[in-house]
C-alpha cells in the first residue's frame, strides 16, 4: 500500500515546473536591447545549442549501446528486465534539464545586461530568476522521473511480496540513476573541455599577448568563450547536480530497506527532496539588493535565499518524520540536519578560499608582482589547505548521521542515516543551483555589454555581478563536492548490501571481507585512489590539446585578417566554436569510459572484495582532489579580477598578466577536472551496483 503522503512528491514537482514556467516568462518580457546586443546573444545562443545537439547525438549512440548491453543482461536474469528502460528515461530527464537551463540561460545574458543599464539590483534579478530556472528544473524533472518510476513498478509488483517489491523498485530507480550519471559525465567532461579550451585560448592570445581586453569583440574566440559558459557551466552543472540528487534519494531510498523502514523509508527521501522544492521557491523571493552594493552585500542578498530554505527544510523536516515515523525515530531527523548544516557550511568555506573579500584570495594577487611562478605556487596552497574543513565536516557528519539515527544498535539503520544526510545536504538544491546557474549568465552579459560597448556604467555593475558569480560558482562546486563524498558513500553502503542480498538470495559460494588486510581490498584501494588522478589527467590533457588548436587559431586570425586588430574587420567566430565543438566531443570519450571500465576490470581481477575497495579508495581521493581543484580554480580567477579593480596596477600592469597566467592554469582546475571527479566517484558506485550480479558471477567463474 503506497501512502497517501507520497503524492506531495509529484505535485511539488508539477508546482517546481509551474513556477518554471512563471520565471520564464518573466525573463522574457524584460527588453533584450538594440541589434547589436541581440546578435551576439543569438550567436551564443545558436553555437551553445549546435555544440549540445552534437554532443547528444555522439552521446545517444553510447547509449543505445548500454541499452543493448543491460538487455542482453537482463535477459540471462542479472538484472531486471526494466533496467535498460529506466537507464534510457534517466538519462533523458538528466539531458532535458540541462538543455531547458542552458536554453534560458543564452536568453537572458542580453536582458541581465540591458536591465544593469537601469539598476544594479535589475541585473541581479534577471540573472538570478535565470540561474532558478535551472536549479527548479533539475528538481523538478528529478522528481517527476522517480515519481513515474516509483507508482508504476508499485503497480507492476503489487502482487509480490513486500521484500521482493522494494528491493525491486530500488533497484529499478539506482539504474536509472545511472543513466542520468552518465549524461552527467559526457556534460561535464565534454562541456568542460569545451568551455575552458576557448577561454584559455582566448585569454592567452587575447589579454596576455595582444593586450586587448577581456571579451574584445576583435578576439576570435570570444563567442566560443560565451558559448563554453552555458554548455559547461550551465547544461554540465545541471546534469551534474540532476545526477547527484537523484542518485542521493535513490541510494537512501534502497537502503532503507534493508533497514527495516518499509515503504515509509522509501518515500521519506523523496519526501524530504519535496519540502526542498517547495522551500526553494520561497527562498527566491529574497534575493535582491540595493544599487551600488559591494560583494559583500551581493553575496548577503544571495545567502539570505539559501538560509531562509535552509530553515523552511529544518523547521519542516521535523514534522516530516516525526509524522511519518514516528517519534521513537527522531534520531533520523537530526541525520538530515546534520547535512543540512554541513552543506551550508561547506558553502561558507568555498567562500572563504575562494572569494577575493577575504585574506585566501588577495595573498595570491599580493605575489602577482613578483610573477607567475609565485601566482601558482600561491594557489595551489590555498587549494591545498581548502580541503581541510570540508573534510572535517564531512567526517563529522558521517559520523553524526550514523550514530543519531540508531547506527549504535543496527547497522544498516545508520547507513540509512548517512544516505538521509546527503539528502538533506541535496534538499536545498532548487536554490543552491540557482545562486551558482546565475554566474555564467552574469559573465555572458559582461561579455555582451563589452562587445556591444553599452557603457563603463554597464560593464562596472556587469563585473559587479560576475565577479560574485565566480564566488557563487566556487561555493556551488564546493556544495556539489561535499554532496557527491555522502552520495557516494550512501551508494558505496548500498553496493555491499546489494551484494550481501544477491549472494544470500542465490546461495552463492562467495566470501565477503572487506577488511583492509585483505589483499583484494588493498589493492582494489590503490587503484581506486589512483583513479581521480587519472581522470584529472586525462581532462587536463585534453583541454590543454583543445587550447592549442584554438591558440593557433586565434593567431592565425589576427595575422592573416587584415584590419582586425584596429576593429575594422570582423573574425571568424565560427571557426572557434567548430574547433571547440570537435575537439571536446572527441576527448570526453577515453575519460568518460573509464567509469564502466574500471569496476567491471577490478571485479574480474579481485571479486567484489577488491570492487569494495576501488569505491572506497576512488571516493576518498576524487573527493579531496575536487576540492583542491575547484578552489585553487577559483581563488585565481579572483585574484585575477581583484587586481583588476586597481590593486597592484590593475588591467594590463605586470601583476595582472601573472594573475592572468594563474587563472588560465585554474581555469580546467575550476571547471572541467575539478567538478568531473564528484561524477566519477558516483558512476562508479552506481555502475558497480548495475552490475553487482555479474560481477559476483564472474569472481564464480574465476
Amino acid at each position: 500500500m503506497v501512502p497517501s503522503i507520497s503524492l506531495l512528491i509529484p505535485a511539488s514537482a508539477v508546482v517546481a515546473l509551474l513556477f518554471v514556467g512563471y520565471l520564464v516568462s518573466r525573463i522574457l518580457r524584460f527588453d533584450e536591447g538594440p541589434e547589436q546586443v541581440v546578435a551576439i546573444a543569438r550567436a551564443v545562443r545558436e553555437g551553445a545549442q549546435a555544440y549540445l545537439r552534437r554532443q547528444y547525438t555522439t552521446v545517444l549512440i553510447f547509449f543505445v549501446l548500454m541499452f543493448i548491453a543491460l538487455a542482453v543482461l537482463a535477459r540471462q536474469g542479472f538484472l531486471n528486465v526494466y533496467v535498460p528502460f529506466a537507464f534510457l528515461s534517466g538519462g533523458f530527464f538528466s539531458a532535458l534539464a540541462g538543455y531547458i537551463g542552458m536554453n534560458i540561460a543564452t536568453r537572458s545574458s542580453a536582458r541581465t545586461a540591458i536591465a544593469a543599464s537601469k539598476s544594479l539590483n535589475a541585473g541581479l534579478r534577471v540573472a538570478f530568476s535565470s540561474g532558478a530556472v535551472m536549479g527548479l528544473t533539475v528538481v523538478g524533472l528529478g522528481l517527476i522521473h522517480i515519481s513515474l518510476w516509483y507508482y508504476l513498478l508499485n503497480w507492476i509488483y503489487a502482487g509480490a511480496e513486500e521484500v521482493v517489491r522494494l528491493q525491486n523498485v530500488t533497484s529499478t530507480l539506482i539504474t536509472s540513476s545511472m543513466g542520468a550519471s552518465f549524461i552527467a559525465l559526457f556534460a561535464r567532461v565534454g562541456g568542460g573541455i569545451f568551455t575552458k579550451a576557448a577561454d584559455v585560448g582566448a585569454d592567452l592570445v587575447g589579454k596576455v599577448e595582444a593586450g586587448i581586453p577581456e571579451d574584445d569583440p576583435r578576439n576570435p574566440a570570444v563567442i566560443a568563450d560565451n558559448v563554453g559558459d552555458n554548455v559547461g557551466d550551465v547544461a554540465g552543472m545541471g546534469a551534474d547536480l540532476y545526477e547527484s540528487y537523484v542518485g542521493a534519494i535513490v541510494a537512501t531510498s534502497a537502503l532503507s530497506v534493508s533497514a527495516g523502514f518499509g515503504i515509509k523509508g522509501i518515500i521519506l527521501p523523496m519526501l524530504l527532496a519535496a519540502l526542498g522544492v517547495l522551500s526553494s521557491i520561497v527562498g527566491t523571493f529574497f534575493v535582491q539588493t540595493r544599487e551600488e552594493a559591494s560583494q559583500g552585500a551581493l553575496l548577503a542578498a544571495l545567502r539570505k535565499g539559501v538560509y531562509t530554505t535552509a530553515v523552511l527544510v529544518a523547521v519542516l523536516s521535523y514534522f516530516l518524520v516525526r509524522g511519518l515515523l514516528g517519534p521513537e525515530h527522531l534520531g533520523i531527523y537530526w541525520s538530515i540536519l546534520a547535512g543540512l548544516v554541513a552543506g551550508n557550511l561547506i558553502g561558507l568555506v568555498t567562500e572563504y578560499y575562494t572569494s577575493s573579500e577575504y585574506a585566501p584570495t588577495r595573498r595570491i594577487a599580493d605575489a602577482a608582482p613578483t610573477g607567475p611562478a609565485t601566482v601558482i605556487i600561491s594557489g595551489l596552497s590555498v587549494g591545498m589547505l581548502s580541503t581541510l574543513i570540508p573534510v572535517v565536516l564531512v567526517g563529522i557528519t558521517v559520523i553524526l548521521s550514523f550514530y543519531l539515527s540508531g547506527g549504535a544498535e543496527r547497522f544498516e539503520a545508520g547507513l540509512f542515516g548517512i544516505g538521509l544526510a546527503a539528502v538533506g545536504m541535496l534538499s536545498t538544491l532548487g536554490i543552491t543551483l540557482a545562486t551558482d546557474a546565475y554566474g555564467p549568465v552574469a559573465d555572458n552579459a559582461g561579455g555582451n555589454a563589452e562587445m556591444s560597448h553599452l557603457g563603463e556604467e554597464v560593464r562596472r555593475r556587469t563585473d559587479a555581478l560576475d565577479a560574485l558569480g565566480n564566488t557563487t560558482a566556487a561555493t556551488g562546486k564546493g556544495f556539489a563536492i561535499g554532496s557527491a563524498a555522502l552520495t557516494a558513500l550512501a551508494l558505496l553502503a548500498s553496493f555491499s548490501d546489494q551484494v550481501r542480498i544477491l549472494i544470500e538470495r542465490q546461495n552463492l559460494a562467495v566470501r565477503l571481507d572487506f577488511s583492509l588486510l585483505n589483499p583484494a581490498v588493498l589493492v582494489g584501494l590503490f587503484i581506486g585512489g589512483m583513479l581521480p588522478f587519472l581522470f584529472g589527467a586525462l581532462t587536463m590533457s585534453a583541454v590543454g590539446r583543445a587550447a592549442q588548436k584554438i591558440v593557433e587559431e586565434v593567431r592565425r586570425q589576427f595575422r592573416e585578417i587584415k584590419g582586425l586588430m584596429e576593429g575594422k574587420a570582423r573574425p571568424d567566430y565560427a571557426r572557434c566554436v567548430d574547433i571547440c565543438t570537435r575537439a571536446a566531443l572527441k576527448e570526453m570519450v577515453v575519460p568518460s569510459l573509464l567509469a564502466v571500465v574500471s569496476p567491471l576490470a577490478v571485479g574480474w581481477l579481485l571479486g567484489v572484495n577488491g570492487v569494495q575497495g576501488l569505491l572506497a579508495g576512488a571516493t576518498v581521493s576524487g573527493f579531496v582532489l575536487a576540492v583542491m581543484m575547484a578552489n585553487s580554480g577559483g581563488a585565481w580567477d579572483n585574484a585575477k579580477k581583484y587586481i583588476e579593480s586597481g590593486v597592484h596596477g590593475g588591467k594590463g600592469s605586470p601583476a595582472h598578466k601573472a594573475a592572468v597566467t594563474g587563472d588560465t592554469v585554474g581555469d580546467p582546475f575550476k571547471d572541467t577536472s575539478g567538478p568531473s571527479l564528484n561524477i566519477l566517484i558516483k558512476l562508479l558506485s552506481m555502475v558497480s551496483l548495475v552490475f553487482a550480479s555479474l560481477i559476483l558471477q564472474i569472481a564464480i567463474l574465476k
